[in-house]
Formats: structure tokens, sequence, C-alpha cells
């Protein structure tokens, strides 16, 4: 047999850490970042222990790898084109569109943010990814300039803030949390069209309204 080529081997490799990486966002996700182990994702990822440290040498630099991917989605949002208030529409539409399809990785996100063992690892990727997220507030700013907002960086931080603070309700009530309406209302809230149809594509889109959020199991 001949000998594997080094574009072979490199997509080995390729594939070897994209299943280590899924699988510690699923353990992660499930368990904690902090109550996850590395034998755990190990065992997930069905690889063995001194191939992960290979590539990972431990949690952190694991954590570090997904929260940089999670920047790059978010940046990769302000690429839309169109006017303002269809780009406007657009990124939130993103935002919201990713809780849906991703709440794994919303989930990891939030708690790696806000942890305080983790915020470091959080401010790291911060600092490493500094360009991509000034062209993410350059973008909103200029796009809220070109709306005629008096205090375009305040609109800019209001939004990621709104959108933020949706992200992490709806991890925390899951299907409970009525996106499509908050969805709706941030449209109402910046003057934009009514969306045309729900993110979900289903008819119905949204739990029947409630009176109170509870988490699930509460």
């Amino acid at each position: 047999m001949s000998p594997r080529s080094a574009e072979v081997n490199e997509h080995l490799r390729e594939q070897s850490r994209e299943k280590i990486l899924a699988a510690a966002l699923a353990v992660f996700a499930e368990k904690g970042y902090h109550n996850a182990t590395i034998s755990e994702i190990t065992a997930r990822a069905g690889v063995s222990r001194g191939l992960i440290t290979y590539y990972f040498p431990g949690k952190q630099q694991l954590a570090h790898e997904l929260l940089s991917r999670y920047l790059d989605g978010i940046a990769a949002l302000t690429g839309v084109t169109g006017s303002p208030d269809e780009r406007l529409a657009a990124i939130i539409d993103g935002v919201l569109s990713a809780v849906l399809e991703s709440m794994p990785v919303q989930r990891m996100a939030i708690s790696l943010m806000t942890h305080p063992s983790t915020r470091p690892a959080f401010a790291a990727v911060e600092q490493q990814k500094d360009a991509q997220l000034r062209a993410i507030e350059d973008t909103l700013r200029e796009l809220f300039a070109a709306r005629g907002a008096e205090d375009p960086a305040l609109e800019e931080v209001t939004l990621r803030s709104v959108l933020e603070g949706v992200i992490f309700k709806a991890t925390v009530y899951e299907d409970t949390f009525p996106l499509e309406r908050m969805r709706r209302r941030i449209y109402a809230m910046y003057d934009l069209p009514a969306p045309g149809g729900p993110l979900s594509g289903d008819e119905v889109g949204d739990p029947p309204p409630v009176g109170r959020l509870r988490a699930p199991g509460a």
C-alpha cells in the first residue's frame, strides 16, 4: 500500500480536530465547562486522550477555539447587503436564527463569557479578534448613522445588549421563550417592517402567550 499523501494526512487531521471540537461543545453544553472532563470529551469524540492533548493541551484551549468560532459567526453577519433597514433586519434575524439553530453554542458561549474563572479566556479571545470586533462595531454604527441616529455608538451598544439579553433568556427558558414575538418587538423598536414569516419556517413558530417565564422543570 502506498503511503498517504500530505493532502490526505491534513484532511484526516482536520477531521480529528473537528470531531474533538464537536465533542467538547456537546459535553460543555451538557455538563458545563467546569464539570466537563477531558475523559468525557475523549469518550464522546471516540479518540485517544493523547490525540486530544496533541491538538488541545487542556479545556481552556478547547474553550478558546470554540469562542473564537462563535465570534467569527457574529462577524459574518455584518457582511449582509441592502438598505440600512434591510441590513438591520438581516443582522437581527441572523442572531436570533443562531439561537434556534445552535443553542448549545449559545449556551456554551454565555457560560464561558460570564463565569469568573473563564472570563479571562473570553477576554483573550476578544483581544485576538479585536480587528473583527471593531469591524462589527463600526458596521453597526455606520448603519445607525445612515438611519439618522443621534448617537450611533449608543445605538450599537443598545442593539447588542438587547440581542445578547434575548440569547441569554432563550438559553435559560428554551422552548417556553417567545422568540418569534420578541423578534417582532425588536423590529418594532427600530421601526422596521414586520417580518414576512417566522424564523423557524413553521406556521406557528412560537408557544402560546404565558404570564410568566419559568425554566423547564421548574
